[in-house]
């Protein structure tokens, strides 16, 4: 087995993620995270250990790494979900190892090394795993700064609208009683075919939703999901409240739906290949109004998986899953009632609205139209906090 220095064997580790997705939003944004990491880590062996060989590194130096960990826990340094985060990044690299041939075994997976780490504290205790406060917060801040950078930036109108997406999407995970299954389209379940903008009355701060009992549930969306999930919106600029929050971006899928709607309103074959010679499916949908697919519970994880790596979140290799993301202690189902009968007022248009001002701005009885933001800026929601376009919801 060829040995190489574990500077050099980082370098490539962090190389080969920066690379793993050239495509996508944020590539290499993984590699930047975890390289402080490592690099200190990488110091911390040479200062304390004068260790450099990736095969001489053994469960010893990393049971003394785990107990440095642990003490800057203890004088306050650290919080202890921060520690475990540092020590899941050198583990995760170590299996890397393993997986290319560096390592016969991974001196950081053993049970007696990994005792020496900082206990999680209570407030993780209910926690799924891999998934800590401090995670949710690493990931949570990843997303809102890199939707910050894109509306504040010249960036193309695309890349605000995928930064957006991904805020929404990830504050829905962590901080909704929303499933999965009732945002996303669910294959095998014809009645799961995933949330639209219908559904969400930003008004009352809730989304209507298929339950568990397969019943209609509303369930609350607290303002830390609403801010994001309205901004999107506008970037997304749905022609139609049957639009799916979350639609796929899978081209076939898509061309597949408008020949089908196309084909219900009467257009036959070769009138569709024509609509479709002169504009993409994509173009086409929006401009037809014809609604596209919503994702997959199966693509919403591949996101999550993608923006875990991206953020430096990995559990030994393995990101962290939906499941876990949302805090349950709050109690699932504290924040889900039987839907009623009233329609969400999306339907009605909310983003504008017709008011009666003062005589002192507008004379007696002027009707004026004002954004829904300035309109309900006293009003109060369901919660019982300032209405979702209150000037009061927190900047994301």
């Amino acid at each position: 087995m060829t040995d190489i220095s574990i500077a050099d064997a980082v370098d490539v580790y962090l190389e080969r993620k920066a690379l793993g997705d050239p495509d996508g939003s944020g590539a290499g944004t993984y590699a930047a995270n975890a390289e402080s990491v490592l690099r200190r880590w990488v110091d911390w062996l040479v200062a304390e250990h004068d260790l450099r060989s990736v095969s001489a590194l053994g469960p010893d130096q990393m049971r003394a790494y785990a107990e440095a960990l642990r003490a800057r826990t203890d004088e306050g340094t650290y919080a202890a979900s921060t520690a475990r985060t540092y020590y899941a990044v050198v583990r995760a690299f170590l299996s890397w190892c393993v997986r290319s041939g560096l390592r016969d075994s991974n001196p950081a997976a053993a049970e007696d090394v990994t005792a020496a780490l900082p206990p999680t504290v209570d407030g993780d205790a209910g926690s799924k795993p891999g998934w800590t406060a401090d995670r949710r917060h690493v990931l949570e801040r990843h997303v809102r700064e890199r939707a910050i950078a894109a509306t504040s930036e010249d960036r193309d109108r695309e890349t605000r609208r995928d930064r957006l997406r991904e805020y929404a999407l990830i504050a829905l995970f962590l901080y909704s009683d929303v499933r999965g299954s009732e945002l996303f389209r669910v294959p095998r379940d014809d009645r799961r075919t995933g949330a639209i903008w219908d559904d969400v009355d930003f008004y009352t701060g809730t989304i209507r939703v298929l339950g568990r009992s397969q019943r209609l549930e509303e369930v609350v969306l607290p303002a830390a999901v609403r801010t994001p999930l309205r901004r999107y919106r506008v970037a997304l600029d749905p022609p139609s409240n049957d639009w799916p929050l979350f639609p796929t971006r899978h081209a076939p899928s898509i061309a597949r739906r408008v020949r089908e709607v196309l084909g219900e309103r009467g257009h036959d074959e070769e009138a569709i290949d024509a609509l479709l010679a002169g504009s993409t499916a994509t173009e086409l949908a929006r401009e037809r109004s014809i609604a596209p697919p919503a994702i997959t519970t199966e693509g919403a994880r591949s996101v999550l998986k993608r923006l875990c790596r991206e953020a430096g979140l990995e559990v030994d290799g393995d990101s962290l899953t939906p499941r876990g993301a949302r805090d349950d202690s709050r109690g699932d189902g504290r924040y889900r009632r039987e839907a009623t009968s009233s329609s969400p007022a999306l339907r009605a248009s909310v983003m504008e609205r017709s008011i009666v001002v003062s005589t002192s701005r507008e004379g007696p009885g002027s009707i004026i139209d004002l954004p829904a933001r300035v309109v309900r800026s006293e009003e109060r929601n369901a919660d019982g906090e300032p209405g979702p376009d209150s000037e009061t919801d927190p900047e994301p």
